[in-house]
């Protein structure tokens, strides 16, 4: 789901919360280490995002924050944020060449660089947490 978030609109939120689950607490941040990601730098990315990117001049740059049950990641356009929230069910992540990592959620992709190795560990530790929060076989979670 694409989205714009720079309101703090109560369905919206219900939205969010209900697809990728309340944002972890202090706490819960620090006992993982943290849950937002570096700045990352887009190189490419489907369709929409990309019209939406075009409409300014400034660097094209997004940011990833885990989620219980899934991922948004966050990007400016103008003066507004957007959020394409995705669930681990439907995220996609693969390692491309040059150090590019690839991220799909339905129809929506994002290709962002990975040159840091912050960057690098920061994807580690989110396909780690998505292996915990996946249901682990057919009877779990589908009843």
């Amino acid at each position: 789901m694409l989205a714009n978030v720079s309101y703090n609109t109560p369905e919206l939120t219900r939205k969010i919360d209900a697809l990728v689950g309340k944002p972890f607490s202090l706490r819960e941040r620090w006992a993982l280490g943290g849950i937002g990601s570096p700045k990352l730098e887009i190189r490419e990315c489907s369709t929409e995002i990309r019209n939406l990117l075009l409409l300014d001049n400034n660097q094209n740059t997004c940011n990833i924050e885990i989620r219980p049950g899934g991922v948004v990641l966050r990007f400016r356009s103008l003066l507004e944020t957007y959020g394409l929230i995705i669930p681990y069910y439907r995220l996609t992540l693969y390692k491309g060449d040059l150090g590019i990592y690839s991220i799909h959620a339905e129809h929506h992709v994002v290709k962002v660089a990975a040159d840091t190795k912050a960057i690098q560990r920061f994807f580690v530790k989110l396909l780690g947490h998505k292996a915990e929060n996946l249901p682990k076989g057919p009877r779990d979670g589908l009843a």
